[in-house]
């Protein structure tokens, strides 16, 4: 069991360029010190806000996640923005001892809350910890038999060069599965989740994490993030081929797959 560090900044990002953090609109350079800001914050809550927040429904979210991975013993796979590691502990199960499973995030702090846990349940020896960027993957050219990313690509500065990353790391054969908070496909459901968001949440982030404003910020982000539509394209542009999406809760959370060949 290893853990690694590689939190190398793509040369793409100059104090010239702008992207948001949250409604902010920020240089692009500082967006994932800011980001890590946030998680460093969270991250000792991290799990029981999730529940709370959710009512439990990521599990579901998650699980459904697991299943459409199509993940079996002996295989490689990266659990990229894996937080707290509740897909990369069922994946660990999966792959077997045969198998190798990576959780990686950009955060020091998520990393180690996920690896505590996971070596708390006893999951040993087919498991690495890589601190990673996710637009600039330590890994080999075609590693990986399936990645997934679970409510972190929001965060992603540059989306389009993580996406490409992603890419070069799979496999021919490996599928990529984005879980993300999406866009609610009814306006009552939008009506009543911009309520929560905006006034429930960051409530209840002061009153649990004493941190509204990191759950403001997770509002915030989940509405500039790219729509299904928009994130199945750009999953089109980085070269995975039979894309596809599936609305869970409503859209308020979407799983993306794509495929590479």
């Amino acid at each position: 069991m290893t853990e690694q560090q590689s939190t190398t900044s793509p040369s793409n990002a100059t104090d010239s360029q702008q992207t948001h953090f949250g409604f902010k609109q920020v240089d692009a350079d500082k967006k994932a010190s800011m980001v890590a800001g946030v998680f460093d914050s969270v991250a000792a809550k991290y799990d029981v806000m999730n529940d709370l927040m959710s009512m439990g429904i990521h599990r579901v979210w998650k699980r459904f996640t697991i299943d459409c991975s199509g993940v079996r013993s002996g295989q490689r796979v990266l659990d990229l923005a894996g937080g707290t590691g509740d897909l990369a502990a069922k994946f660990s199960r999966l792959v077997g001892d045969s198998g190798q499973v990576v959780l990686a995030d950009i955060n020091r702090s998520m990393l180690r809350v996920g690896r505590d846990k996971l070596r708390n349940q006893g999951i040993f020896g087919n498991i690495d910890y890589v601190q990673a960027n996710a637009e600039a993957l330590p890994f080999p050219d075609n590693y990986f038999d399936a990645i997934t990313i679970a409510f972190g690509l929001r965060n992603v500065t540059d989306k389009d060069a993580a996406l490409a990353s992603m890419y070069r790391v799979l496999k021919p054969g490996g599928r990529l599965l984005v879980l993300e908070f999406s866009k609610p496909t009814q306006d009552w459901l939008s009506k009543v989740y911009d309520m929560y968001s905006f006034h429930v949440l960051p409530r209840m982030g002061e009153l649990v994490a004493n941190d509204a404003e990191s759950y403001q910020y997770l509002a915030e982000s989940i509405r500039m993030h790219p729509d299904q539509d928009t994130l199945k394209g750009m999953m089109d542009n980085a070269g995975f081929e039979r894309t596809e999406y599936f609305n869970l809760t409503g859209g308020i959370v979407a799983l993306h797959r794509g495929f590479k060949f």
